[in-house]
Parts: structure tokens; sequence; C-alpha cells
């Protein structure tokens, strides 16, 4: 009886329905679930025209879709794919996990997957792209044959998907594009954001062989490439609002000041999803002032 309760404990193919759901839960990286959601709520708040387009069949979709199960979608394709990798990985021993799938397991990401293509059915044209953009790229992110984040630079590129859900909810309350400078900076962002997480698998990286921008570069030059990433973004967004370019100027005096110091960047880069809510919150409040002043809500 010891036996066999061990064995559905160690065997992840034999795993019990609350052991794979807690899985999962780490699997899809709680930390980083408003990295997706939270450009959702950014999108919406600049797309509609009053508060009434704020809670509507497509919103809630969109943001029950891209808190959890597109994690799911995007952090299980990773894992599939990195087993190997993740094994001298030391991130992978506290945060994270490491790769314990079984067929249940990858049966669930693929439905998380296709539960993103049935968000095509809920929202207008005009938010296709985005929608299908976002599943293509998580998707060759991490898989064979494309693989991006094993070639210099196009992993970095390759991860403006993460801005993707807040365009596609920006499309599907307005009816039509976000501005091209808002998309251009948002992606920018997203390139520095990435870059800079692959700081800390420098090491890890060149051991099991993998070319990334960071071992490329090395931990010096990768700091000047995010933060010359972040100026960029910073710059665009100006365009579309001073305010924005302000805001998002947090970044490249966040990354400069982690280089300049003693603080270990494994132990900076935990506290991205901290300044990323700050700012994101900000963010989601100035569109949402946009069309509901705050004069009007303390009066």
């Amino acid at each position: 009886m010891i036996g066999a309760v061990s064995d559905t404990a160690t065997d992840p193919g034999r795993r019990s329905i609350p052991d794979l759901l807690r899985y999962l839960l780490v699997l899809s990286r709680p930390r980083f679930w408003l990295y997706l959601a939270g450009p959702v709520a950014v999108g919406v708040t600049y797309g509609i025209v009053d508060v009434s387009g704020l809670f509507t069949p497509p919103t809630v979709a969109l943001a029950l879709y891209f808190l959890v199960p597109a994690n799911v979608f995007l952090y299980g394709v990773n894992d599939v794919f990195d087993a190997d990798i993740d094994e001298l990985n030391p991130k992978k021993e506290g945060r994270e996990a490491r790769w314990q799938g079984s067929r249940l397991v990858v049966a669930a990401v693929v439905a998380s997957g296709l539960l993103g293509l049935a968000t095509l059915a809920i929202t207008p044209r005009v938010a296709w792209p985005y929608l299908a953009g976002f599943l293509l790229l998580g998707a060759g992110y991490s898989a064979p044959p494309v693989r991006f984040k094993t070639t210099p630079f196009l992993d970095s590129a390759s991860n403006g998907l993460y801005i993707l859900p807040g365009a596609a909810a920006y499309a599907a309350v307005s009816g039509a594009h976000p501005p091209l400078a808002a998309l251009a900076g948002a992606w920018l962002w997203a390139m520095g954001m990435h870059t800079f997480s692959a700081i800390p698998d420098i090491e890890p990286d060149r051991a099991a062989g993998i070319r990334t921008t960071a071992t490329l570069l090395g931990e010096g030059r990768t700091y000047a490439y995010c933060a010359a990433c972040w100026v960029a973004a910073a710059v665009a967004f100006a365009a579309v609002d001073p305010r924005l370019g302000a805001l998002l100027a947090v970044y490249p005096v966040f990354a400069a000041w982690v280089a300049r110091s003693s603080i270990a960047v494994d132990r900076a880069y935990w506290w991205f999803p901290a300044l990323n809510t700050a700012v994101g919150t900000l963010l989601a409040m100035g569109g949402l002032w946009r069309v509901y002043p705050i004069t009007e809500a303390l009066a």
C-alpha cells in the first residue's frame, strides 16, 4: 500500500487530479499572470468610448483567457521543449518547476491553445491578427522548427507576443487598430523585458549550448541593449502622449541602476512583477480617466 502511494506521488503519469492542478498552477507562473492579462486591461481602457464598454462578453472573455489559460499554453509549450535545458537552470528549483509532464498535462496545454483559437469567435476581425499572432509566436518561441528563443535577437523580437493581448483587446472594443506608435513602443518594451529576464540564464544557457541575445552580448552589453530598447519605447509612447513616455522612462533608469549596483540580477529580475503591475495600473487608470475623469469619480 505504501509503495502504491509512493508510485502515484512520484510518477507524473499517475498524478492525482489535485496534484495535476497544482502542477499546472506552478507551470503557469502565477507571478507573471498579469504580463498577459494586464495588457488586456490597458487595451480595453484606451479603446472604449465610455465606461459601459468595460465589461462586455468579449472583454471579460479575453481577460479570463489571458489571465490563466494563455499562460498555461505559453509556458507549457516552453517547458515541454526546454525540459533538458531546464535541468541545468537554478531558477527551476524555487519559484518555477521543472517539466514533470504527462499526457494529461500535454492535453491541458493543447486545450489552452485551442481555447485561444475560440477567442476568434467572440471578437471582430480587426482583432484576429493580434490573437493569431499571439498563438503563433507563443508556440514558435519555444517549439521547432523556428524556436525563436535559440536565435539571438529573434528571441528578443518575438517577445512582442506579450503585448498582442492588449492590442487585441483595444481592437475588439474600438473596432480599429491601436496607434502604430503605441504598438511600436509596447513591442520595444517587451523586447527589453525579455532580454533582461535572460541575464540570469546566461551561464545555464551557455552550459546547455543555447544561443540567446544575452549569451551573445554578455551581461554588461545586455544591460545596455535593454536600456536602449526601453529608451526607444519611452520615445515611442511619448509620441502618443508625453505623460506615457515619462512613465515608461522608469525602465531604462531601473536597468542602469541594477547594472551599476551590487544587487544580483537574479534577485532584481523578481522585482519586475511589482514594477510592471504598478506601471500597468497607472496606464490603465490613465485610460479610464480619459473616459471617466477623476473629478467625476470624486464628485
